[in-house]
């Protein structure tokens, strides 16, 4: 079986190709192109400025896929897509591109959720990869979802079925972290900034809230810790390298003893086997530390796993993982049936 993959949730124009048979997945393109630059002077992710460079990228990211991966076009077997959620100008381009080829190519196409393929992204770790490991995954799993766009808790009951147990009522995590490096005069992306400042800083030296941390539900909010960040900010005297240094730290500390403690609260009420990280803000470092460390200490028996670092950010080949179940789960469609889909839920 040869999937190719395309991802176009939000700024990178993403395009993967795959072989699996036997079980082995055999990586034959993972090619990504970003827009970072781009979009960095303006602060974040422009919607329509995404979809101008996705036009642009999309067939140069194709061709390069198909070139490395030494195949033809007829070679495929099926075509995954991201269909949401995600930018709809940027996803309308990743998903026509996918239509367009089913089309021409007169194959199935698979729609992929792009948070399955955050999830699946825990198996992403070597060239070759083994996905009879699935068969000996103990369920359910629980699944920590922190990106620029979500901050969800995802009950995974076996494979590919999910329920959304906790969520984010206002701003998602990696949102909060853009927002204060604004905030701080600190550019974009703010995760990486806030991240490596914080290393030197005092996380005690400033104390701010810890949002809904006893509420007794498993929701999220990080509007109102960003917005106390901002009046700290205003209050001080002198905002120096050494106050942005502590004041990233007060924050990030609140962050992860807010992820952490909802995370071990919903892995024991659903007696969770498994715990997953997944999306972009799984890279920050502390944050796998402290739920490392929180669910040893919590949770014993209890595995962890989190995504190698150049997985994390949005890419193509996570949803070709994900869009292999869909296929095993004879869950294919036909390219005239499939629009983006913006606030497409995890189901």
């Amino acid at each position: 079986m040869i999937i190719l993959s395309i991802e176009t949730s939000c700024d990178e124009t993403a395009a993967a190709i795959v072989r699996i048979k036997g079980g082995k997945v055999e990586v034959l393109a993972d090619i990504v192109s970003s827009q970072i630059k781009m979009h960095s002077e303006y602060g974040g992710v422009v919607p329509q400025l995404a979809a101008r460079a996705h036009l642009r990228n999309m067939v140069p990211v194709l061709e390069k896929a198909f070139k490395k991966a030494k195949i033809s076009k007829d070679e495929l077997d099926y075509i995954a897509v991201t269909k949401g959620p995600g930018l709809i100008p940027a996803l309308m381009i990743g998903v026509n591109s996918a239509k367009a080829l089913a089309f021409i190519l007169n194959k199935p196409i698979v729609e992929v959720n792009h948070l399955e393929g955050h999830i699946y992204a825990n198996w992403l770790s070597k060239e070759k990869l083994d996905l009879y490991v699935l068969k000996k995954m103990k369920f359910p799993v629980l699944c920590l979802i922190v990106s620029g766009g979500h901050t969800q808790l995802v009950l995974m009951k076996k494979n590919m079925r999910f329920d959304i147990v906790g969520e984010t009522v206002d701003d998602a995590v990696g949102e909060a972290f853009d927002k204060v490096a604004k905030i701080l005069g600190l550019g974009y992306p703010g995760g990486p900034m806030v991240e490596k400042l914080a290393k030197s800083g005092d996380d005690g030296k400033i104390f701010l809230p810890r949002p809904m941390l006893r509420s007794g539900n498993l929701n999220f909010s990080f509007s109102g810790l960003k917005t106390a960040v901002l009046y700290e900010t205003r209050k001080a005297e002198n905002i120096n390298e050494k106050y942005r240094a502590d004041i990233c730290a007060s924050f990030q500390s609140a962050v992860i003893e807010v992820l952490t403690a909802k995370t071990i609260a919903a892995a024991k009420k659903y007696k969770a086997k498994n715990i997953f990280l997944g999306g972009g803000v799984s890279a920050n470092k502390a944050l796998c530390k402290g739920l490392k460390n929180g669910i040893k200490k919590n949770l014993p028996g209890v595995e962890f796993s989190f995504p190698e670092f150049k997985f994390t950010t949005d890419n193509a080949l996570m949803i070709a993982i994900a869009g292999y179940y869909h296929i095993k789960d004879k869950d294919i469609g036909d390219w005239r049936d499939l629009s983006p889909d913006m606030n497409f839920r995890l189901r």
